[in-house]
């Protein structure tokens, strides 16, 4: 199911917490390093690893951003929808990436490099409209900086 180097990464992060369920967050974050995603195979393996139940694993899966739950293209992009957001334009940077992409929301482009999002809250309110690129933020997009980001991934 897993690299033997990532056996061992599982096996010395839960060796630095004194309940094995603490380990969660780093733990899913190298199962999706060695499939690109969270499969419902990880999800069961880390249940059992980490002494939890699978929909307890499954409640952190779906709640945290930065995991993924099926395939996802090389670039996440994530557009942040809240309210702060919203006033600022974000609706309006979601459809122009789609525009651009040839790709709706929660959808990977027919190449597999880019997959689009929207999200709650990415902590940026006084720098709306937010977009996060992987684990780049990108604050006050616009259309132009948006083409921009994109260009430069592409």
């Amino acid at each position: 199911m897993y690299s033997v180097t990532n056996e061992k990464k599982i096996d010395e992060l839960i060796s630095h917490y004194p309940v094995k369920r603490s380990a969660i967050l780093p733990a899913l974050f190298i199962a999706q390093e060695e499939h690109g995603y969270v499969t419902d195979g990880d999800v069961k393996y880390l249940a059992e690893r980490l002494d939890m139940r699978v929909n307890e694993v499954e409640e952190v899966v779906t709640f945290y951003t930065m995991y993924s739950r099926k395939p996802v293209g090389k670039y996440k992009l994530q557009v942040c929808r809240t309210l702060s957001c919203q006033l600022a334009g974000a609706e309006d940077i979601a459809h122009h990436i789609e525009h651009k992409l040839g790709c709706g929301v929660n959808q990977t482009t027919a190449d597999g490099k880019f997959t689009l999002s929207e999200v709650e809250c990415l902590g940026y309110c006084d720098l709306a409209p937010v977009l996060q690129v992987n684990f780049d933020y990108h604050e006050s997009v616009t259309a132009a900086s948006v083409d921009e980001i994109i260009g430069k991934l592409a």
